[in-house]
């Protein structure tokens, strides 16, 4: 069976917001169960900016990852974002951190960049504030990058780049 690309039709991505989160130090390993090893990486806070909406990450959420015997992790993530003037925001994001010895984190103190790691998920929102109800309804990709941080009680900052797909 063969499947004709429309050449003249391709979806695009549109920037939504960079979302950045700080994650407490240390990281809990709930050991090897039955699906992988489980981790719990603590959300400490963090911000969010796009060309709709600005606000910060409330402490609370975080990320669950489930890490095959290859150690690539199956990312689960929430967290409850605020936004500047006073909405909030549920996001859930699932993912994958794929393991590859020749991809690792920067050392502490170097910037890491989008790329450097294959680190993607696929974001939902949910709200109920009328002036970002139009988050509910669209399909989302980002790419994520790390870096580790020197400051004590911190393990680390997520960046997570937003991407709505849209018709061309």
């Amino acid at each position: 069976m063969s499947h004709a690309v429309d050449k003249e039709h391709d979806v695009k991505l549109e920037h939504v917001m960079d979302l950045k989160a700080r994650l407490y130090s240390p990281v809990i390993d709930t050991g090897k169960g039955p699906f992988g090893t489980r981790y719990i990486y603590r959300e400490a806070d963090g911000t969010f900016e796009g060309p709709k909406l600005k606000g910060r990450v409330l402490p609370g959420g975080g990320d669950t990852p489930l890490a095959d015997d290859d150690g690539t992790m199956r990312l689960d993530i929430r967290a409850t974002l605020e936004t500047d003037d006073g909405a909030f925001i549920y996001f859930h994001s699932q993912g994958v951190w794929r393991a590859d010895p020749a991809q690792q984190p920067p050392e502490e103190g170097k910037a890491a960049e989008f790329g450097d790691m294959y680190i993607m998920s696929t974001p939902r929102f949910e709200t109920g504030d009328e002036r970002y109800k139009w988050l509910n309804d669209f399909v989302y990709v980002a790419e994520g990058k790390v870096d580790m941080l020197e400051e004590d009680g911190y393990l680390a900052e997520v960046t997570w780049r937003i991407y709505s797909v849209a018709n061309d």
